[in-house]
């Protein structure tokens, strides 16, 4: 009997250890992440680039114009750091990472990134995704 509680009681506490390092793990992880890239963009004058590829593509432009009229009260969340851990949850660090490689070296079309991380997401965090980047790059 002993035995039982003793096992049940390490079982209790490997699980709160385990939800503790996954909670923790994805909220450090999501904010290394938002400050790294934050940093590196407003460094290399890349934030510049982006607003002017938006501006010349009809299709990115028209998918951030929807962001002026939503609601902030509606949305699942408000903050890049909230947006970040939702992406890792939801897409995973290494398929983010993946996505990003491929893009850099023109494997991946912007349409199929699109479409791979819709597919993952619900409507409502997509609109809030839009709305957080909409701030980010024209307020």
């Amino acid at each position: 009997m002993k035995l039982i509680k003793f096992l049940l009681i390490l079982l209790i506490f490997i699980g709160v250890i385990g939800y503790g390092v996954y909670h923790f793990g994805t909220q450090f992880a999501s904010d290394k992440l938002v400050e790294t890239i934050s940093t590196e963009l407003e460094n290399s004058g890349e934030m510049e680039d982006i607003k002017n590829t938006i501006k010349r593509d009809p299709e990115l432009k028209s998918f951030m114009e929807e962001a002026k009229t939503v609601d902030s009260s509606t949305l699942p969340f408000t903050s890049k750091e909230e947006a970040t851990k939702v992406l890792i949850q939801k897409v995973g660090i290494s398929e983010l990472n993946d996505i990003r490689v491929k893009l850099q070296n023109g494997s991946m079309t912007k349409e199929e990134a699109l479409q791979g991380v819709q597919d993952k997401l619900t409507e409502e965090e997509l609109t809030a995704l839009k709305v957080i980047v909409y701030k980010e790059l024209y307020q």
